[in-house]
């Protein structure tokens, strides 16, 4: 028998269940960069049975996929382990359903399953949204006893760990309670939310301000997933602190902290993280153009923190945002030196540090003369209200 055959005898001997979250197990070590020999030829295999469509991104099966809806707008297809405040990664999805259905509620979960798909086989949409709304509720209610005490936290991580390695799986499992938790707050935020926001400007920031305002409000707990619905809305992702700055007394980032929404400045950085995830994917494919592009943006991001955040490099925004730009520079230079010194690399083009051209600098000095005139009016309003 061959390696192949034996390989194949090993598949077949898993519960399509276990072959699922196999898959799901060796597409997250993939993207976390740990390379596993033999792990293309068997990801080949489990998506040729899971995947009709060829897809490289875990899809949910049918009774799962209606219950994970509330979550489907914050999915991301990252690697779990990456710090992504109010989004969840969708392959963390199959170990946390194995769970649910051979240990949190083993019954239930038959009963859910059978009930789904006899409602899908009688084509009643209506039904099927009936049932996983009930169903989620349980669980819910299951969560919340089994999670109320230290010991039984712990026994649940350990069980959840079964499931999978990922060292933030039991994290997406607190955000998906919060989510499910919030009830239909988030759609209807998400309704009343623009298309697209093309420009964040200060009128944009308070009609957005005020939504998140009256969400917060009576969902404190699933704040990060509106501000994760706002941050899709949005050009680019580092617009997203503008909602912390222009609450700030000024620049300073002592300032910003005491605002209601600092909490998106580490969300940016988190998002920041992921293209630094995806700049290594592509230039393991020589993608070197996607590269590019994502290089161009990571510039742009660190350059508009630090603008906009007065002192940043002194805080833990700023020890994190220096690390994460070490790593994107030792990836950069890796790639560079693959060729002679005399033939350039697009990835070493100042262009793509567009604040460093003629245009960019007097962008800068534009807004450094803005700052001023707005520190000094704040400065002067604060002596105002001390005499």
């Amino acid at each position: 028998m061959n390696e192949i055959d034996r390989l194949s005898e090993f598949l077949q001997r898993l519960t399509p269940l276990s072959r699922s979250c196999l898959l799901s197990e060796l597409e997250r070590l993939e993207l976390c960069g740990i390379d596993m020999p033999g792990s293309t030829e068997i990801q080949s295999r489990l998506r040729a049975e899971f995947r009709k469509d060829g897809s490289t991104q875990a899809r949910a099966t049918s009774p799962s996929r209606y219950f994970f809806a509330p979550l489907e707008l914050l999915l991301i297809d990252g690697a779990p382990e990456h710090a992504n405040a109010g989004r969840i990664s969708r392959n963390t999805l199959t170990p946390i359903w194995e769970w649910i259905c051979r240990d949190l509620l083993p019954t239930m979960a038959r009963d859910y399953v059978k009930a789904i798909n006899d409602q899908v086989t009688a084509n009643n949409p209506k039904e099927v949204q009936k049932i996983a709304s009930v169903f989620q509720t349980k669980v819910i209610k299951v969560l919340e006893n089994t999670l109320g005490s230290a010991e039984s936290t712990e026994f649940a991580r350990g069980k959840l760990a079964q499931y999978t390695a990922s060292r933030t799986a039991f994290d997406d499992v607190m955000k998906m309670q919060h989510v499910l938790r919030a009830g239909d707050a988030l759609p209807k935020f998400n309704e009343k939310l623009p298309e697209k926001i093309a420009k964040f400007d200060d009128g944009k920031v308070a009609q957005i301000t005020a939504q998140l305002d009256a969400f917060k409000k009576a969902h404190p707990e699933a704040l990060p997933f509106a501000l994760a619905l706002v941050a899709r809305r949005l050009k680019t992702s580092w617009e997203l602190v503008r909602l912390a700055t222009k609450a700030a007394a000024s620049k300073a980032a002592a300032d910003v902290a005491a605002t209601p929404y600092a909490c998106v400045v580490p969300m940016v950085l988190d998002r920041l993280d992921d293209k630094r995830l995806a700049l290594r994917i592509a230039l393991r494919n020589n993608r070197v153009l996607v590269a590019r592009d994502l290089l161009s943006e990571i510039y742009d991001t660190e350059y508009a923190l630090k603008v906009r955040i007065d002192g940043i490099e002194a805080t833990e925004w700023g020890i994190r945002l220096q690390q994460l730009m070490d790593a994107i520079a030792a990836l950069v230079s890796a790639e560079v030196s693959r060729f002679p010194s005399n033939v350039g690399h697009i990835l070493g083009s100042r262009r793509l540090r567009s604040h460093d051209t003629l245009g960019g600098k007097l962008s800068y000095l534009a807004w450094k003369g803005r700052d001023a005139v707005q520190d000094g009016a704040a400065a002067f309003r604060k002596l105002i209200g001390q005499t």
